[in-house]
């Protein structure tokens, strides 16, 4: 296939994967409480107001939908994982960020600009992953590498809303609790 064809295909994938993820990741902000607030669905969706919790948020559908769009990438590309690993931990970086400058300068947080910088954050994403996908193979130890950041970040989505620690990324501003109340 010609190479700006599949740019141009890699580039529907990112883009209806962003729309997926920001679909999918406003419906997990509410997963939580619409199944009776079960502990076992705790690792999926947001289960307080935490800036960690909203991390999981673009997490987890990002992940899911790099699972479907695999086979149809894979041959396009021999960095689809290193781009889905740069991806998936560039929208919590830049969650992280703006959130608590824009926090620093104003005092207060205001729901337009969580939502607005939820979208930002995931097109960020989408853009790392395209402009790697896009790129020449990496070498064996930076894909080991993405390998290794995908693991720990499942890892670390997987487990810290039951085991959160005391720190502010984890606290619930609206009560000063920590992972599931």
């Amino acid at each position: 296939m010609h190479q700006t064809t599949d740019r141009r295909a890699i580039a529907v994938w990112e883009a209806a994967e962003a729309v997926f993820i920001i679909l999918a990741g406003s419906a997990l902000h509410f997963v939580f409480v619409w199944s009776g607030k079960q502990r076992p669905i705790a690792w999926l969706a947001a289960v307080n107001e935490s800036t960690w919790e909203h991390f999981k948020l673009a997490f987890w559908p990002a992940l899911l939908f790099a699972l479907v769009e695999l086979p149809f990438l894979k041959k396009r590309t021999g960095n689809f994982w290193t781009a889905k690993a740069a991806g998936l931990w560039a929208m919590p970086v830049v969650i992280g960020a703006v959130f608590y400058a824009y926090r620093a300068v104003w005092g207060r947080n205001f729901l337009w600009a969580d939502i607005l910088l939820f979208v930002v954050a995931v097109c960020a994403g989408q853009a790392a992953s395209f402009r790697i996908l896009t790129a020449p193979p990496q070498p064996r130890p930076r894909r080991r590498l993405a390998y290794f950041a995908l693991a720990l970040l499942f890892l670390a989505f997987a487990l810290l809303t039951y085991f959160p620690p005391k720190i502010f990324l984890f606290a619930d501003p609206r009560n000063g609790g920590y992972g599931i109340l």
